[in-house]
């Protein structure tokens, strides 16, 4: 067995909160600065601000947004790992630490009826899975509340099918306009129940901004999904333009025969994660 101390996962966890909302993936900076070069005129220009808006936020050590999110965690949790500490009170500290100490935004409030800030940004959201292993790997992707909010779940038909998944999200992406902050990540999950397609396209959000589905129907899915939103002139921040999404990612999963779950989450121009393994 391999012990995994609360100190070390409350200094990982601080260490992701800061470069998380502060130093943007350089794959997805690639795949935004590609996107610029499709562009012209006024959506060539919104994508160049944000380029040095992100490479600003890097070399000046400062958040790329001043929504640093709600902070939301995917854990794979090794059999062989020994932790001396509840591990999500462990990931709270770390939370906590990590928001104070970079000085960003707390934004969770702790009822949401009352609307009483927590000024920690606790408590996060914590999925755990368990894995044949003697690692902790944990992945952190703060969530702001503008492209989450423009998020949906709609329960389909099995009839509806592929065409009726097709229309969804492009709906979801159009009523979402610029309050997302185009040009976006589009999460989809498809499949399980209610809860279980909002988890999967979370998590789509997650994967690396320039790999494809293992699935072949997905994949495909993914790519005619990508086109059919950038056919929509939504374009960057809203304002028209060939790139209202950089990437589409698609994540599937069994479900009833009597259903067709699709949950769309959309994700900002910041796309942020970042993961790491103790």
């Amino acid at each position: 067995m391999k012990t995994i101390h609360e100190e070390d996962i409350i200094n990982a966890v601080s260490r992701l909160c800061i470069d998380a909302c502060t130093y943007l993936d350089n794959s997805v900076l690639s795949c935004l600065k590609k996107a610029k070069e499709n562009e012209q005129g006024l959506a060539k220009d919104i994508i160049a601000q944000i380029i040095e808006n992100d490479e600003l936020a890097a070399s000046e050590n400062i958040p790329m947004c001043q929504d640093t999110g709600i902070a939301v965690f995917f854990v794979e949790l090794g059999n062989q790992v020994f932790l001396d500490c509840d591990l999500q009170e462990a990931i709270n500290k770390g939370v906590a630490k990590g928001y104070t100490e970079g000085y960003l935004r707390k934004s969770v409030v702790g009822n949401p009826l009352t609307r009483i800030n927590t000024k920690s940004n606790t408590p996060a959201i914590v999925h755990i899975k368990q894995t044949l292993s003697d690692k902790l790997k944990i992945t952190f992707c703060p969530k702001g509340a503008g492209s989450e909010n423009m998020s949906q779940v709609k329960m389909l038909t099995p009839a509806q099918g592929i065409n009726g998944i097709k229309d969804f999200v492009l709906k979801v992406v159009k009523d979402a306009g610029g309050r997302a902050c185009p040009p976006l990540v589009v999460g989809v999950g498809i499949g399980g129940d209610m809860e279980i397609c909002a988890k999967l396209a979370k998590e789509a959000l997650i994967r690396d901004i320039d790999d494809e589905a293992s699935d072949p129907e997905a994949r495909k899915l993914e790519n005619e999904l990508l086109e059919l939103i950038n056919s929509s002139d939504v374009g960057p921040m809203g304002l028209g333009g060939k790139t209202t999404a950089l990437k589409v990612k698609v994540n599937l999963y069994a479900c009833h025969i009597a259903s067709l779950p699709v949950a769309v989450n959309l994700q900002c121009h910041a796309c942020r994660h970042k993961e790491v393994t103790l």
